[in-house]
C-alpha cells in the first residue's frame, strides 16, 4: 500500500522555510532528494554570487581589467553560466559581449580588431559568450574561414593574448565540455520548449552529425593556445548547476580580492570538476 500523502495547497501556503518544507514532505513519506539538491544549489549560488559581488568592487577600486571567455560546443551552457555570474552584479562595471557574425566591412579588418574595442576598460569585468575563437573551431568546422585564415589565426591568437596580458588584462578562458549525448537531449529540449526554440538554429543541426570534426579543431586549439599566461580551463557541464557553481569558484580563486577569507562558503573549485587543458588532456573531454 502507498502511504504517500500529496501535498495540499493550504499546506504549501503555510510553509515560512525551507526546513518546515523538508518535514512537512519527510512526515508525508514524499521523496524530497530533488527539493533539497534545489535548496543547496540555490543556497550555494547566492554565497557565491555574494563573493562576485565583493569581487567587483574590488576589480573596480583597483582599476583591474578582467575579460572572461566562454567557449564551448553548442547547448554546453555558457549563457545560463553567464546569466548566473552577471545576475546581481553592477551593470557600470560588467558587461556581457555576443558578437553577431562580422559585416563586410569587418570581414575586410583584422581579425581580431573587433574584438579589440569590447576588451574591458579600467575597473571593468566583461563577459565573452564565444569570442575571437569562433576562428578556431566553428569557423574551420563550419566552413566559414579559409585554411590560411585559420592557420594564421593559431599564428596569432598567443601573442595577441600576451600582449593583453603584458598590458595588465586579465584573460579567463572557459571550456564547457559536454557528451554528445547530453547535447542530444538539451537540443530536443529546445526544439520542445517553445520559450527555448529561438535557439535552436542550422548550425546546432551539425553539431551532432560533425562532432567528430569539431573535437579535432578543439584539440588543435587547446594545443595551440593552452599557455602559462592564458590557460585554458575546462569545466565538466553535463550537471549544469554544478558547473555554474565551479565555473563561479574558479573564477573567485584568482584573485585576492578584500572580504575572501570571510566567505560562506568554498571559493576552491573542485579539481575533478574544473581542471586545467593540460590535465584534461589525459581525461576523455569532450
Amino acid at each position: 500500500m502507498d502511504t504517500k500523502e500529496a501535498l495540499s495547497r493550504e499546506e504549501f501556503e503555510n510553509i515560512k522555510n525551507n526546513e518546515e518544507l523538508l518535514s512537512l514532505l519527510q512526515k508525508k513519506n514524499i521523496s524530497y532528494n530533488k527539493v533539497v539538491n534545489t535548496l543547496s544549489y540555490n543556497n550555494e549560488l547566492r554565497l557565491l554570487q555574494i563573493e562576485l559581488v565583493k569581487l567587483q568592487n574590488y576589480i573596480s577600486k583597483k582599476k583591474k581589467r578582467v575579460a572572461i571567455v566562454f567557449e564551448g560546443r553548442d547547448a554546453a551552457g555558457k549563457g545560463g553560466n553567464i546569466r548566473r555570474f552577471m545576475e546581481h552584479l553592477n551593470p557600470r562595471s560588467s558587461r556581457l559581449v555576443a558578437l553577431n557574425k562580422p559585416t563586410d566591412v569587418e570581414k575586410g579588418q583584422w581579425y581580431f580588431q573587433r574584438y579589440i574595442k569590447e576588451l574591458p576598460n579600467p575597473g571593468e569585468i566583461v563577459f565573452f559568450d564565444r569570442s575571437w575563437y569562433n576562428r578556431a573551431v566553428v569557423e574551420p568546422v563550419m566552413g566559414f574561414c579559409s585554411g590560411s585564415q585559420y592557420k594564421q589565426f593559431l599564428v596569432q591568437v598567443p601573442e595577441f593574448e600576451h600582449m593583453m596580458y603584458e598590458d595588465g588584462v586579465v584573460i579567463i578562458k572557459f571550456w564547457l565540455s559536454i557528451t554528445k549525448e547530453e547535447q542530444q537531449k538539451r537540443f530536443e529540449a529546445r526544439k520542445e520548449n517553445p520559450l527555448k526554440r529561438w535557439k535552436f538554429s542550422p548550425v546546432d543541426k551539425q553539431g551532432q552529425i560533425l562532432w567528430d570534426k569539431y573535437t579535432h579543431y578543439k584539440s588543435e586549439m587547446f594545443s595551440k593556445t593552452h599557455t602559462s599566461y592564458s590557460p585554458w580551463m575546462i569545466i565538466k557541464t553535463n550537471d549544469k548547476k554544478v558547473a555554474r557553481l565551479e565555473a563561479m569558484r574558479h573564477v573567485l580563486s584568482q584573485f585576492d580580492y578584500e572580504g575572501k577569507l570571510d566567505a560562506g562558503t568554498v571559493v576552491n573549485p573542485d579539481p575533478n570538476i574544473a581542471m586545467r587543458y593540460y590535465r584534461s588532456n589525459t581525461l576523455q573531454i569532450d
